[in-house]
């Protein structure tokens, strides 16, 4: 078994800047990783000083009109860890400035790694103890899996949540204590970059902070976006949906009669594909398989367990562009990889999270109101 390092545990309390600070302080190196990252990404995509202070400000004036604290939140992180404001800025929002860079042709952004993800939600009608599953396994740079946290904030002003985020980051996949869920997938298509809009990070800190879902919804389905994206939604109770959005328009996808919803990095609605191109499979080839398999593997049982949701993430068809990637030469000196694994049962308010899980096997079980603690191997 290969030595990996598991993901770091962040919990943090009290005010929005408080709460940064306690971030901060606690994944300082880890955000100072994420700052080296992605601090040096608009210049190495030929941005000038100028036209970099010009978009980031951009975005953090979107931020600000769309919910202040965030803006405190992220200069606490900054203080507490010691970067550049902007640079938790930028962390926050380089789904959008990568995808803008490609859709202004900019040559170096096709040589970074393709944003993929594989994601998957159960509903109860087929899980076995008749609790909601949701999962996914996130591809991305392999280089993340030493610069990203799970992240459990204790909110005075709505529910609790876990999130698994690039250190620096406010969300990306979680659940919160009112039992909503969320997850997202890359999309692509030649609407993006028409406007600017929320930064999806932040979207997704929204959906995490609703104890009603349907305000979770609405976050997703209405809220600008500077680019599309995929965004699946479930609730404890029983229910799920997924929600392909371009920057002005969403499409909803419902669970089939398998109860099952899976998504990767193509669009599949038909409502979609009538209106809008889709401009990412260049990039993603590998995702008209890779939702599918997911799909089969989960259809071989009546009564699915968060172990063959696990299997399912296992897959490797089509290795290395396979639903679990091993770590792959990228560009610019990085690697491309399945990052992390996370299956999240909010019923119980668990997450488990494996790091690069074409190399390992082992989760780490993360809790809304306990310690982590390893779960046994697969």
């Amino acid at each position: 078994m290969t030595n990996v390092q598991q993901f770091p545990f962040v919990s943090v309390s009290g005010t929005a800047h408080e709460r940064g600070l306690q971030y901060g302080q606690q994944a300082a190196d880890r955000v100072r990783g994420s700052t080296r990252l992605y601090g040096q990404t608009l210049i190495n995509l030929g941005y000038s000083d100028q036209e970099r202070n010009s978009l980031i400000g951009y975005f953090a004036k979107e931020i600000e009109n769309f919910a202040p604290h965030y803006l405190d939140e992220m200069r606490g992180i900054a203080k507490g860890a010691g970067v550049d404001f902007q640079d938790i800025v930028m962390i926050n929002a380089r789904t959008e400035v990568l995808a803008k860079a490609r859709a202004e042709k900019v040559k170096q952004a096709d040589q970074e790694p393709g944003d993929g993800c594989t994601g998957a939600l159960i509903l109860p009608e087929r899980s076995a103890n008749g609790n909601l599953l949701h999962g996914q396994n996130w591809d991305w740079r392999a280089e993340c899996a030493d610069t990203s946290v799970v992240l459990r904030v204790r909110n005075d002003h709505g529910p609790d949540f876990l999130t698994f985020v690039e250190a620096g980051g406010l969300a990306r996949s979680g659940f919160n204590s009112a039992g909503v869920s969320i997850t997202a997938n890359y999309l692509e298509s030649e609407r993006d970059f028409r406007q600017l809009g929320v930064p999806l990070s932040l979207i997704r800190r929204k959906v995490l902070e609703q104890d009603i879902f349907s305000l979770a919804i609405k976050a997703v389905a209405t809220t600008p976006k500077s680019c599309s994206n995929n965004i699946m939604l479930g609730i404890a109770q029983g229910f799920g949906i997924d929600f392909e959005c371009t920057t002005n328009e969403s499409f909803p996808i419902y669970p089939g009669a398998d109860h099952l919803i899976v998504h990767a990095n193509h669009w599949v609605s038909p409502v979609a594909l009538s209106k809008l191109q889709d401009m990412g499979c260049e990039n993603s080839p590998d995702s008209h398989y890779r939702d599918w398999r997911v799909r089969k593997l989960l259809n071989t049982k009546e009564k699915l367990e968060r172990q063959d949701l696990k299997n399912a993430f296992f897959d490797t068809f089509g290795t290395p562009y396979s639903v679990c990637r091993p770590p792959r030469p990228g560009s610019h000196d990085n690697l491309s990889a399945t990052v992390a694994m996370v299956i999240m049962e909010p019923a119980v308010g668990e997450m488990e999270v494996a790091p690069l899980p074409a190399l390992n096997r082992v989760f780490t079980r993360y809790s809304l109101t306990e310690e982590p603690r390893l779960s046994t191997p697969f």
